[in-house]
């Protein structure tokens, strides 16, 4: 999660937010146990005494060799093994670390690493970069993050040439932008033009360096596009790590209010420059191409390809390829599949439990935070906050509803997936590239060798460690707290005694654990909702206090009841 974006509806809530997660993780990193070559220098870069990092403006406008350069620059960072921001643009993949001081220190969250990556690049090769630096929202919100109406640009800024440190204005920018950024309706563009426009679902214009908006709080950013038309995405998350997985369920739609979905840089051309003796551009501003003037700009993604319904109406939009109707993520696929949609069944699930283990180690790494900060040892409050998905203070900084909710999400999408591949395999699907003998036996082979590789575990409140393998956090998957005033025994979902003997949770913060069963199961997350829920509210199940039972995410078990079930012809044969 990450800070509102400044506003004048919202006073000082985005760059408090933001400084305030900067001591957070300054302490984080202080600590020994996340100690390393990674920390945050001593002495960092100063922006008021380096004279080389000075941001320049040669070009008055990014060509399509900048946009190819770009894409090719985040690929490399995409493709190699770094696993933070400041690792990632310290790395051998980053064409221009040689021009950093070896103590510049980057960071990013999930919102910020778009906007980190491109001004990087565009600083490094002397191009223009504008961002929104204010937005409002459309109406009566608590939190712009969340707006039901969206928001729109109340002020853009371009980055001033020949003045400004880069480093100070990659912090500058950082502070600005948060996801209430990227909620924009894709047709509004006054009283400004967003950063971003809506790109039509093609191969030419889902690339690497298109951005994907989660209207429930989350950003990534396109690093490969592959031949069979999944997406990869880099994302970066508050404690400076970056991940990366493939675009799937986890990244709803929504209504167009709200721009969900892929986003590209809207073309900026600098005007009113003055160019000087050494051949940098000074003053000016930059001007924002509009969408008319875009040649991929396209709504089918919110209203489909059909005729275009109402926004009220949005659902009610269909996705046809070749004649066929799709829903709408398999027709992303097909497209940028170049309109082809097959899938190799075996390696889908090898890369899905790959992207789900990296998500539990980054959820890891939230339960720590929480952990350093003592929340557990605090008293439960009275009451849930307003919405336990969106808010701010403690909640908003250490708890996990949001990001369990689209862990869940993935593991659930596994078990769709191993359902709808076997449906193919027994219906002699063409869609499935598959030669095996027995594709139930194959899947779960897959399923478990890539299991095995992924080690996870915790140290319980006395210290001691506890492992679990890939199967027993998907088993615990519903049990595991959000409850940053837990104990880290119910945050990894233990229910034995003798794993919970060391948890120290009084009789009041039991209750809450077990009144808070119902909204563990929710996959959905309500952003407009007024939680706020006491424990009688949990323990009598209020509207709104969550669902009776969790999704089925156990593959092992229906691979196991379809290890038999083979195609027809070859029982035949």
């Amino acid at each position: 999660m990450e800070a509102p974006a400044a506003s004048s509806t919202l006073a000082g809530g985005g760059t408090g937010m933001k400084r305030r997660w900067g001591i957070i993780l300054a302490l984080l990193f202080a600590m020994p146990a996340m100690a390393g070559d990674d920390a945050p220098p001593k002495v960092s870069v100063s922006p008021a005494v380096d004279p080389h990092a000075i941001y320049y403006i040669r070009y008055d406008h990014w060509t399509e060799a900048d946009e190819r350069g770009y894409g090719e620059f985040i690929t490399a960072i995409g493709v190699s093994a770094c696993n933070t921001v400041n690792r990632c643009l310290h790395d051998p993949a980053n064409p221009f670390r040689a021009t950093d001081p070896p103590d510049a220190y980057f960071e990013s969250d999930c919102a910020d690493l778009p906007y980190v990556l491109r001004f990087y690049y565009a600083w490094k090769r002397g191009l223009p970069f504008a961002y929104v630096s204010v937005v409002q929202p459309r109406g009566w919100t608590r939190d712009m993050r969340y707006a039901r109406a969206g928001n729109a640009v109340a002020e853009r800024v371009t980055a001033d040439s020949g003045h400004d440190n880069g480093y100070g204005l990659m912090e500058t920018i950082r502070d600005a932008v948060s996801t209430a950024t990227f909620r924009i309706h894709p047709d509004l563009e006054t009283p400004l033009e967003p950063d971003f426009y809506s790109p039509a679902i093609a191969p030419k214009s889902i690339r690497p360096g298109t951005v994907i908006y989660d209207p429930n709080g989350h950003v990534a950013t396109v690093y490969k596009v592959e031949d069979d038309g999944r997406v990869r995405y880099l994302d970066a998350h508050p404690d400076n790590a970056l991940t990366r997985g493939f675009f799937d369920q986890r990244f709803v739609r929504a209504w167009p209010a709200v721009g969900a979905g892929f986003k590209n840089w809207r073309p900026v051309v600098l005007v009113g420059y003055r160019r000087e003796r050494d051949g940098t551009l000074t003053g000016g501003h930059a001007v924002a191409s509009s969408n008319g003037a875009i040649p991929d700009f396209s709504v089918e993604q919110f209203f489909g390809t059909g005729p275009r319904p109402a926004d009220d109406d949005w659902k009610s939009g269909t996705f046809t390829l070749n004649k066929q109707p799709m829903d709408y993520y398999d027709f992303v696929r097909a497209r940028l599949a170049g309109g082809k949609l097959e899938f190799d069944p075996v390696r889908e699930i090898q890369d899905m439990v790959q992207s789900n283990c990296a998500d539990l180690h980054y959820r890891a790494d939230a339960v720590v935070l929480a952990l350093n900060a003592g929340m557990q040892n605090r008293d439960q409050p009275g009451h849930l906050p307003p919405n336990i998905y969106g808010t701010d203070g403690d909640w908003e900084v250490y708890s996990t509803p949001s990001r369990d909710a689209r862990l869940k999400t993935a593991f659930r999408e596994v078990r769709d997936a191993v359902g709808r591949f076997m449906a193919f395999y027994l219906a002699n699907d063409p869609r499935l590239k598959y030669r095996g003998a027995n594709l139930a036996v194959d899947l779960l082979t897959a399923y478990d060798r890539t299991a095995a590789q992924c080690v996870l575990g915790y140290a319980r409140s006395d210290g001691s460690k506890v492992s679990l393998s890939f199967e027993e956090a998907r088993r615990r998957l519903f049990a595991m707290s959000f409850d940053p005033y837990h104990c880290v025994e119910r945050r990894w979902g233990a229910t034995d005694p003798k794993e919970l003997a060391t948890c120290r949770d009084g009789a009041d913060k039991r209750a809450w654990y077990a009144a808070e069963q119902n909204l563990r199961n929710q996959l959905e997350r309500a952003y407009d909702e007024q939680m706020g829920f006491s424990l009688g509210d949990l323990t009598s199940h209020a509207p709104g206090t969550g669902v009776a039972a969790a999704p089925d995410t156990d593959v092992r078990a229906f691979l196991w009841t379809m290890k038999n079930r083979v195609r027809p012809q070859q029982v035949a044969q």
